[in-house]
């Protein structure tokens, strides 16, 4: 069984044991480069999802822009946080939903857009490292990221 849910009737899914130590293994090669991770999947979100780019209008857009890299180092710190809090991703990001929902009102779809991204991004420098089981762990830390992130919208 690849997906994990609550057996309380709550509909969340759940890390398993093993997912949670996919996601710490490569996520250490991950919080080592914030920056780098955290720009290419925000550069790469920016390319394939064009209109993502609308919340950022102050910023210089292209690849490798000193804000493109600031943020992109927020965003894999903000998830370095919800790693460390496997198991209360939601507290660990309850500020992030917060301000995202309330003040940036950022459309929801683009946390997942951003977490698709980030898989590319991670699947491309660590693909040596990299397995099939991981990127299930990975893409299931994502999607309970982007859920949360999303919360405070409904």
């Amino acid at each position: 069984q690849i997906w994990t849910r609550e057996r309380a009737g709550s509909g969340k899914m759940v890390l398993s044991d093993n997912d949670k130590a996919h996601v710490k293994s490569i996520w250490t090669q991950v919080s080592s480069h914030p920056e780098e991770f955290g720009a290419e999947a925000i550069y790469r979100m920016f390319v394939v999802y064009p209109a993502s780019k609308t919340y950022f209008p102050q910023y210089d857009v292209s690849a490798g822009s000193e804000q493109i890299r600031a943020h992109g180092k927020r965003v894999v710190c903000a998830l370095s946080e919800a790693v460390a809090h496997l198991d209360n991703i939601g507290g660990a990001l309850a500020k992030l939903s917060d301000l995202h929902a309330q003040k940036l009102r950022v459309d929801p779809v683009n946390f997942r857009y951003l977490a698709q991204c980030l898989l590319v991004t991670i699947a491309v420098h660590c693909r040596g490292q990299l397995t099939a089981e991981m990127l299930v762990s990975l893409d299931k830390f994502l999607a309970q990221v982007s859920k949360e992130l999303t919360s405070k919208y409904r």
